[in-house]
């Protein structure tokens, strides 16, 4: 399984160099901000989810290779303005100097920018093969997923809620946006981009909201107790910032708990789905036991 998710990590650098290599771009010094945060780097957890979701369902492969950037993009977009001073203020990301750090604040706000718009010209494009209402679909995914009822607006909620205590309901709701949204549309995407039922679809998007809230635990649990080696970017930063997470709320042993508990209910949601999603199952398991 490692060897068939290094292929696909390789697949989707490539295709990324590809989108993000231009002889003669306009504007050399964007360009090169964008690549130096989306190039080379990550876990690529997104693409991964997409491709495994395609593998499963059978999406065509030129397709997937786009939904896997747009919401690569989207992520690495939402790093680099997570990063800047006027949020979590961070120096590393990925093993090296944040964006704004290496290229200044400036430049760090317009790669976003441009990643952002990157991200659903890819969809929209003929190259994709599908066709306009298939597009559309996955435009729309993707748009629900980083706006203000996603991504963007479970950033605002985690902003908001610095110093402040809230109940579990509400530090779940707020991460479901900020982190689920996107690993949930990852799923989703290449099922838009398929002929899937409701009913399969329905499965897929409840297993990618139980194991995006998972991945998030994980990660609050890995910023107390992870390796700042491992994880390229320094450890305690939520404490620092005093936000809402997990362990402050449960503890740390009772968030692992959780983290498993719903990548177990996840699962249940494929077994209407045989060895072709096995990368699938794969990933969730993946996301509780990563240390990075």
């Amino acid at each position: 399984m490692n060897q068939h998710i290094e292929a696909y990590q390789k697949r989707i650098e490539a295709f990324l160099q590809g989108l993000l290599g231009p002889s003669a771009p306009a504007a050399p010094d964007l360009l090169e901000a964008m690549r130096y945060s989306t190039l080379g780097g990550g876990k690529r957890l997104r693409p991964l989810l997409a491709y495994a979701a395609g593998e499963a369902l059978g999406t065509p492969g030129g397709a997937l290779d786009r939904i896997a950037a747009s919401v690569e993009m989207i992520h690495v977009y939402s790093l680099i303005h997570d990063d800047l001073p006027a949020m979590d203020d961070d120096d590393l990301r990925r093993g090296k100097p944040t964006c704004h750090r290496a290229h200044g604040e400036a430049l760090a706000i317009l790669a976003g920018d441009a990643l952002q718009a990157l991200a659903f010209a890819v969809l929209v494009d003929d190259a994709i093969g599908l066709g306009p209402e298939a597009r559309l679909r996955l435009t729309q995914e993707l748009a629900d997923a980083s706006g203000v009822d996603g991504m963007a607006g479970g950033q605002a909620m985690d902003l908001a809620a610095q110093g402040k205590d809230l109940s579990l309901d509400e530090l779940e709701t707020m991460h479901r946006l900020k982190t689920g949204a996107l690993i949930r549309a990852s799923v989703l995407m290449p099922a838009r981009a398929s002929a899937v039922d409701a009913g399969l679809t329905a499965r897929l998007g409840a297993y990618a909201e139980c194991i995006g809230l998972a991945f998030q635990i994980r990660d609050d649990v890995l910023d107390v107790e992870g390796d700042p080696t491992l994880m390229g970017k320094a450890c305690g930063a939520d404490t620092l910032l005093n936000k809402a997470t997990f362990p402050a709320l449960l503890g740390l042993e009772p968030s692992r708990q959780r983290a498993r508990d719903l990548v177990e209910q996840g699962l249940g949601y494929l077994q209407p789905l045989g060895p072709e999603a096995d990368l699938l199952r794969f990933l969730a398991r993946y996301i509780v036991d990563r240390m990075h």
